[in-house]
């Protein structure tokens, strides 16, 4: 028996009825042999931690733009609270944890440059929605083209895990759960950081409630998640709790997301975005061979593939290409 086949033989021992089973995963698009070592799902972990993806996370915004300072949250930093969230909670309640975890890695792998402002100005171009960005990486973008080819299970947690999503898996129900409170609770961290709240200017409605600092609602969230999905087919949370993060959600957006001096440079952000999709839909030649072969090869359309290799953009490169096709060279700093 392989080393592999003795984890998959301990889920079954282990793991609540509730759990996902490595053995019983739905497979892949194009059938692998199996690694006699991992189960499925620690693989496709494995294979989202070592993607490009994935590094490319360390320089994508999560809410502030070039913020002035080391310890503000990236769009990697942002999935890494969400995936020891994750992990928390389905160690507690006995899930698969790889399975969690390469939901949690993987969720964010399509976003763009500068947050949601980038995200936002590609759909006004062409549709796009970051999950669903996600889930062409890891199928047809990563690897040359190739895709990860990760599993059923991980794909559907990571096209789900938005408020809207049905996850097919409680994991995938843990996600995204978790990642509302990874990035109300660290964006509240940051915002105050930032000069842009006090603890004191949170509803104390939602204070009572969830906790007086960042540590405590978070404590509170995670502990509440627990607590009321322990042998249960759902992932769910309590109702004051519920209404209290839901609550706190919309005071974020009020006060944070749509404050102009958290979110002043957008508007810049977004003509970014756009300058840089038009030109590309003009000069196709100027993007890398992968993209081209994608267009003339697989049928893909141009207009999905121009977005696709935006979106991979680091905010970083993205200014970098801005300054190259329209900046003239002698006015670069």
């Amino acid at each position: 028996m392989t080393i592999r086949e003795q984890l998959e033989e301990r889920e079954l021992e282990y793991l609540s009825p509730y759990a996902t089973f490595s053995r019983n995963s739905r497979g892949r698009k194009r059938p692998e042999a199996e690694c006699d070592i991992r189960p499925v799902f620690q693989r496709d972990r494995d294979r989202i931690l070592h993607c490009k993806s994935f590094r490319r996370l360390k320089q994508k915004t999560q809410v502030f733009l070039l913020p002035k300072g080391d310890h503000y949250r990236t769009r990697l930093t942002h999935t890494l609270e969400v995936s020891q969230n994750a992990r928390t909670i389905a160690k507690a309640l006995r899930l698969n944890e790889d399975l969690a975890e390469a939901i949690a890695l993987g969720h964010d792998l399509g976003h763009t440059p500068f947050g949601h402002a980038g995200e936002r100005a590609l759909n006004e171009v062409y549709h796009f929605a970051h999950n669903e960005q996600s889930l062409r990486v890891v199928d047809c973008v990563e690897k040359q083209g190739a895709g990860l080819n990760l599993t059923w299970e991980v794909k559907d947690g990571i096209l789900n895990h938005p408020t809207a999503g049905n996850p097919h898996t409680l994991e995938g129900q843990v996600i995204r759960l978790s990642d509302k409170i990874a990035y109300i609770n660290h964006d509240i961290d940051d915002a105050i950081r930032g000069g842009i709240l006090v603890e004191e200017d949170i509803p104390a409605e939602y204070r009572r409630i969830l906790g007086g600092s960042s540590k405590e609602r978070l404590n509170k969230m995670v502990h509440d998640v627990i607590t009321n999905s322990m042998d249960k087919p759902s992932i769910i949370m309590s109702d004051p709790v519920k209404k209290a993060m839901i609550g706190l959600r919309s005071f974020m957006f009020e006060h944070v997301y749509m404050n102009p001096k958290a979110k002043g440079e957008e508007d810049k952000a977004v003509h970014l975005i756009e300058q840089l999709y038009d030109y590309y839909i003009r000069h196709l030649e100027l993007m890398p061979e992968q993209y081209l072969k994608a267009i003339d090869r697989l049928g893909n359309c141009k207009e999905q593939v121009v977005c696709d290799y935006i979106a991979g953009m680091t905010d970083n490169y993205a200014v970098k290409k801005y300054e190259e096709f329209f900046v003239p060279e002698a006015w670069m700093n």
